[in-house]
């Protein structure tokens, strides 16, 4: 009844997510001490000895092939319906996986190529390539997309109103992780959204808007009574007509 339990608590094997039941199936059966019929020294049937050899190989072959089935939704089912033996079930699926990955990895890459933001906010952008990164690596550990690759992907990929915010950050000496650089940009949407979704303005608008501003001076109190002066004797200021 142990077992069982320990064994639904896999999730079961369904089309999407081989890679995790292979991990966890391997690590139970290796526990069980059944790896060894399903992928080790003793996946055939053993000659029979005085020792039961051929016996205790069938029980541990049986427990395996229950472990494989009780695993997997059943669709999968089908797929090994009529092997023998737990590591015929266990390559079937290997076989069978390894196709299914070599084209969603293809059509995985072929959607970080053209990936783009389009109506999509900051959050759900570096999201939506970030989800992607991470399947590639989990069908291909060796495909591993570091965080530099991701940024110029998502750069490539962002609206228009980003580049004079992206270009100011290039410049920096030093460059912004993937986390900080998806906050910047988050901040910089809302701060759009605040100004009612007013194009987000470059750096170079940013800085002169700055600098005008410190440069503004206030007329004082003496040039305000300076200028009413000098309206004053304007107005009075009109020559005499002779009577």
């Amino acid at each position: 009844m142990g077992d069982l339990q320990v064994v639904g608590g896999i999730k079961k094997l369904n089309n999407n997510n081989y890679k995790t039941w292979e991990t966890c199936m391997k690590s139970y059966l290796q526990g069980q001490d059944l790896w060894e019929v399903v992928g080790g020294s003793k996946t055939t049937p053993q000659e029979e000895d005085v020792k039961g050899t051929l016996r205790k190989w069938k029980i541990k072959a049986g427990k395996a092939m229950f472990a494989l089935k009780t695993t997997i939704e059943e669709e999968m089912l089908e797929q090994i319906r009529d092997e023998n033996t737990p590591k015929e079930a266990w390559d079937t699926f290997v076989m069978l996986f390894s196709k299914k990955n070599d084209t969603r990895l293809q059509l995985l890459e072929n959607e970080l190529l053209s990936i783009s933001q389009r109506d999509m906010t900051i959050a759900q952008y570096f999201h939506k390539v970030k989800s992607i990164c991470w399947e590639i690596t989990e069908l291909d550990p060796q495909s591993v997309i570091p965080e530099a690759r991701m940024k110029r992907i998502i750069i490539h990929g962002l609206r228009p109103e980003y580049r004079s915010f992206v270009t100011a950050l290039q410049g920096w000496p030093v460059q912004p992780s993937l986390v900080e650089f998806e906050n910047l940009l988050a901040n910089q949407e809302a701060m759009a959204k605040q100004m009612g979704g007013i194009t987000l303005k470059s750096e170079e608008e940013a800085l002169y808007t700055s600098k005008s501003r410190r440069n503004f001076k206030s007329p004082s109190k003496e040039g305000y009574k300076n200028a009413d002066k000098g309206k004053s004797q304007q107005g009075t200021s009109q020559p005499w007509r002779s009577q």
